[in-house]
């Protein structure tokens, strides 16, 4: 069986964070193991308190999981703040990890900080250039790549510039902006390409971004190539969310278990 390590807080409210991401590796056949970032306390109305682990906690559960099961891929999600950031760096350093996935968590949904301002510098020297594929949305990318992003043309921009701080692949999320459709633009050092999708008119996203780095690490891991593996992560998210079990009174989670037919709404 292949493995997946998810480096990422932890949502009370079960729909984002680690508990998405093993959901995810789960529902495509990949093992799921974890190093705990953070604690949140919150539910589909929003986070109500978090408080970040100690780095060397983080790197010891890192280690002791790489160590002994290891990692066909690595998702890394909410670092909280630097020293976490440079830890996690570190440690995909030292232990060789590969396809890494980095969701570059700043803003939880309903608004919230999830990342020091301090944080994003160090993201962006020590953890971008370890990166296979990045997946900012709108707002992330604008601070990553340091522009306003209000358009497609905007996103292909934005995901340029940021593929010059290192990464193999940025996929830059479209759901903030308005369309019939929901479009992912992808850059490569060798071409740009688009992955449309049409727009799910639904309040059930809790987790979204989450569920779609972890399912594109949990691809990776099987075997696919990026594109291949960023194309059928989207289709496994959109599956989600249209089969959403409506849990909750704001932001729902999705059903990570649709294609099983289990909590299907």
């Amino acid at each position: 069986m292949r493995t997946a390590l998810t480096i990422a807080g932890s949502d009370s409210g079960g729909g984002a964070g680690i508990q998405a991401d093993l959901k995810t590796f789960a529902a495509h056949g990949v093992f799921g193991t974890s190093a705990i970032t953070a604690v949140t306390a919150q539910n589909t109305l929003g986070v109500v308190a978090w408080e970040a682990l100690s780095a060397d906690l983080v790197t010891a559960q890192i280690e002791a999981v790489a160590g002994d099961i290891g990692a066909d891929a690595v998702k890394v999600g909410m670092l909280a703040n630097a020293a976490i950031v440079e830890a996690v760096a570190a440690a995909i350093e030292a232990m060789n990890l590969p396809h890494v996935v980095l969701d570059p968590v700043m803003i939880a949904k309903g608004g919230d900080r999830l990342l020091e301002p301090d944080a994003v510098a160090a993201m962006r020297t020590e953890l971008l250039p370890r990166a296979q594929i990045v997946t900012p949305n709108v707002p992330e990318a604008e601070v990553l790549a340091g522009m306003a992003v209000r358009s497609v043309e905007d996103m292909r921009e934005a995901g340029r510039r940021i593929l010059g701080l290192g990464p193999r692949v940025v996929l830059v999320k479209g759901g903030h902006l308005d369309g019939p459709e929901s479009i992912d633009v992808a850059c490569t050092q060798a071409e740009t390409f688009d992955v449309r999708r049409p727009r799910i008119d639904s309040r059930q996203t809790h987790g979204t971004g989450c569920t779609l780095s972890s399912a594109i690490a949990a691809n990776l891991a099987l075997g696919l190539a990026d594109r291949d593996a960023i194309e059928r992560a989207r289709d496994y998210l959109d599956g989600a969310i249209r089969h959403a079990p409506g849990i909750g009174g704001g932001h729902g989670p999705l059903n990570h278990f649709w294609r099983a037919g289990i909590l299907n709404g």
